[in-house]
């Protein structure tokens, strides 16, 4: 048996190994959600810290491509779990092993965690990227990057950085205040500076983070407030493939093509929630708390297409800008062409989608329009039903009444109005739920006749 084959049986077994952890976590936790005992959810807090911390000690103590095999081979759900578990610096290098759909599903899911370093610079290396932490101005000026990224930098930081290339580097924190005309502007030394605004798709809620790029001659200098999932995915493409960045503005055009897919894949989730509603929605019966929760949903989805929309055509006019300004080169200006194409595609699939949000929209108030009609209904035809008995009622509360079965025993007089009454409603009730069915056979007969006249 040769070595790769004694590797892929020890994969194997670890992946077992994993396996039987994560039932023996979901089977655990099942348990103690289910039990009522004072402070429930300390204790299930305990069990849940309990199980993932021995997860985690076994993912630890495996190689990286015994990691990346068992992250491959596990459920979407479980694999999520796990990947949660590996430690963050260990996360970038297994991700390099693994195939592009799951590290993109990786990346998208994972939680951005609030950066330590503030500032990474990017130097071509082999014609890859290679990511270097810089933590002072002197370890920035031995440096020659391509690409300086500062995630939420102070200002003693912002300031060391623009001494350095002699620039202004912008607060993070103040681009949302800037006019529209101010977002895209060339200086005089030639600096050409650019606001976009980039999606951050998480589960609770969306957004859009402003980031600010300023392109100094091929150096390309991006500031924003938070971690994004398109600029951890772009650095991991340029670490991993050659040739794939050989300037600043080929690291921006590459940016603004990842937004385009990344909004597209958030639009793919749209569809597929509002499918999931489209199934409640033409659903016969549907209770008001039922109708109230897909409207929550559909209001959600509705918020998250708008800010797809939002996100490509602020993208659409960077690069516009940019293909104007004539700063591209000939293969540049090609890429810039094939983003505006994808944003093209876009804006098809965001209007479709406004139009099933309102229809979705509309047949959930309709619904719940019915409901209150239906229930109009009941009071009326108890309405309908009891007028007569109430009028009979006040006839035999007169004093006429009793002058009129005087000498009958009050039993029997009282009795026999009783029954007349009861027997009044009835009929009035009959003949109410007979008018119904005739109404609904005739309109059933008339889409029989205008069916077979067409």
């Amino acid at each position: 048996m040769g070595d790769k084959d004694t590797e892929k049986l020890m994969a194997e077994g670890h992946f077992q190994d994993v396996l039987a952890l994560l039932e023996r976590y979901r089977r655990v936790e099942d348990l103690v959600h289910r039990q009522e005992m004072p402070r429930h959810d300390l204790v299930e807090t305990l069990v849940h810290r309990q199980h993932v911390a021995g997860l985690a000690v076994k993912l630890e103590s495996l190689p990286t491509a015994e990691v990346a095999f068992i992250l491959e081979a596990l459920p979407e759900a479980d694999r999520l779990l796990a990947w949660q578990q590996v430690r963050e610096d260990r996360c970038e290098e297994i991700l390099e092993k693994i195939s592009d759909a799951v590290r993109e599903e990786l990346v998208s899911a994972q939680a951005p965690p609030k950066p330590k370093i503030m500032l990474n610079a990017f130097e071509l290396h082999n014609g890859r990227l290679r990511q270097i932490p810089v933590e002072n101005r002197d370890e920035l000026a031995q440096l020659k990057p391509i690409w300086v990224d500062l995630v939420a930098p102070t200002a003693h930081v912002r300031q060391w950085v623009g001494e350095l290339f002699g620039l202004d580097i912008p607060d993070p924190d103040q681009l949302t205040d800037l006019e529209a005309t101010a977002r895209f502007y060339v200086e005089e030394e030639g600096d050409i500076h650019l606001t976009s605004d980039f999606l951050l798709d998480l589960e609770d809620r969306s957004r859009n983070v402003a980031v600010a790029f300023i392109l100094h001659g091929e150096l390309l200098i991006s500031v924003r407030k938070e971690e994004l999932p398109v600029f951890r995915l772009q650095r991991l493409r340029a670490r991993t493939q050659p040739g794939y960045v050989s300037s600043g503005k080929d690291v921006l055009l590459d940016l603004y093509a990842a937004d385009a897919e990344y909004s597209a894949d958030a639009l793919e989730d749209v569809y597929a929630s509002l499918e999931a509603v489209g199934k409640q929605v033409l659903d016969i019966q549907i209770t008001d708390e039922q109708a109230a929760q897909l409207l929550a949903a559909i209001a959600q989805q509705e918020d998250l297409n708008g800010r797809i929309r939002r996100n490509v055509l602020d993208t659409r006019r960077a690069v516009s800008f940019l293909m104007r300004g004539k700063f591209l080169d000939h293969n540049q200006q090609e890429d810039a062409r094939q983003i505006l194409r994808d944003i093209e595609s876009l804006d098809g699939h965001t209007s479709f989608l406004f139009g099933k949000i309102n229809f979705l929209m509309d047949a959930t108030i309709g619904f719940i329009n019915i409901n209150q009609n239906r229930r109009v209904n009941q009071l009326t035809v108890f309405g309908v039903v009891f007028m007569p008995i109430n009028i009979l009622a006040g006839v035999g509360g007169m004093s006429e009444f009793s002058m009129m079965t005087q000498g009958i025993p009050w039993p029997l007089a009282y009795g026999c109005f009783m029954a007349a009454m009861g027997m009044i409603g009835w009929g009035t009730y009959t003949a109410l739920k007979y008018s119904e069915r005739r109404k609904v056979r005739q309109a059933m007969k008339d889409r029989l006749l205008a069916g077979s006249k067409q």
